[in-house]
């Protein structure tokens, strides 16, 4: 474990908690398809591959579809063949949706997507004069509501890096809540999933710990966001309210808060993930990209998951891509939602 993390801390392209081993150590006491592959020059460990072996030798990211980064953790002063590299681990295909930079995976066909991020490397007031600058109207209506909120219902404040988990519980609740509310698959709906969450709660170093944090205004809980953090990057991960308190902006005041007690602790660089949304566009102060693609060999099973995969893939692509589209398909989940929901 020292030798990756001596890796990843080298580079700052992997510095990021899904690529961190505490990460895919507690995914696969949990999953019996987690495999690491170790990469060596002669003698030296020079990398780490983690992934998922599926059935067909169709491989996968570590907890694929929860996670913002994947890829290797290595020195890039090495060559790696990539079709080696999955031929090596028994796999036929490699699919990616979050491929960091610098990868050996990576080609001129996987297509890339921004990834926003809040850089807090000039610390917190340096980030609220860039949103000043950029997003003043969101800034500052968003301090307008945390007053109205702290007059309407109780005295603002905001606890970082909680360590209880009844807290999380009650996040998880809302953002079960959010899912079906959305017409989106209930990640919580898997246990396994749950307990993952609970469990990187519990982890806690320097250089790796789950990260809980939760706005109140007066005994009441009104947002909050669980996620994961190295020395200097937070990733964000599950955020969500209490619905009741909507027309407060939650969500706003707890990034904002979160943002000023992760600089105060050293975080240089809030990546929040992949994907269009709002309240992204309102406080980002720029992007990372990330690549969706495939690594895939000559072989049956790869021609089979092209088949099954690639074309849904593109599709999905496309709507995100219009803005029209986008639109419509999201209008088209939140109706079943609320559909499901009285149902």
């Amino acid at each position: 474990m020292s030798r990756w993390r001596s890796l990843q801390e080298a580079d700052p392209a992997f510095d990021n908690p899904f690529l961190s081993p505490e990460f895919t150590l507690t995914v696969g006491e949990l999953r019996d398809d987690v495999r690491v592959a170790v990469i060596h020059d002669g003698p030296d460990i020079v990398g780490f591959f983690p992934f998922e072996r599926h059935p067909l030798g169709i491989g996968k990211p570590v907890a694929a579809g929860l996670t913002d980064a994947q890829g290797l953790v290595y020195d890039r002063h090495v060559r790696i063949d990539p079709l080696r590299l999955i031929k090596a681990c028994g796999l036929s295909v490699y699919e990616f949706d979050h491929l960091v930079a610098a990868q050996p995976l990576l080609n001129a066909h996987h297509d890339r997507h921004p990834s926003p991020i809040i850089d807090l490397s000039d610390g917190f007031d340096h980030y609220t004069e860039t949103l000043r600058a950029n997003s003043g109207k969101t800034y500052k209506s968003t301090l307008a509501k945390q007053r109205k909120l702290q007059r309407e219902v109780g005295t603002v404040r905001h606890d970082y890096a909680i360590t209880d988990v009844a807290p999380l519980r009650t996040l998880l609740a809302w953002k079960t809540d959010q899912y079906r509310r959305t017409g989106r698959t209930d990640r919580f709906a898997h246990q396994w999933i749950v307990e993952l969450v609970e469990r990187l709660l519990a982890t806690r170093s320097d250089s790796f710990a789950g990260v809980l944090d939760m706005v109140y205004a007066g005994d009441e809980p009104v947002a909050g966001h669980f996620g994961l953090r190295t020395r200097t990057t937070l990733v964000g991960w599950f955020p969500a309210y209490d619905t009741r308190f909507a027309k407060y902006s939650p969500g706003l005041v707890q990034h904002l808060a979160m943002a000023e007690q992760a600089a105060k602790s050293g975080i240089r660089l809030i990546d929040l993930g992949r994907g269009e949304k709002e309240y992204k566009d309102k406080l980002k102060t720029g992007e990372l990209q990330v690549a969706e693609g495939r690594v895939a060999r000559r072989a049956p099973a790869a021609a089979v998951h092209w088949l099954m995969r690639v074309p849904v893939r593109k599709t999905r692509a496309t709507v995100l891509a219009n803005p029209l589209l986008h639109k419509t398909a999201d209008k088209a989940l939140k109706t079943y939602g609320r559909l499901r929901t009285v149902l």
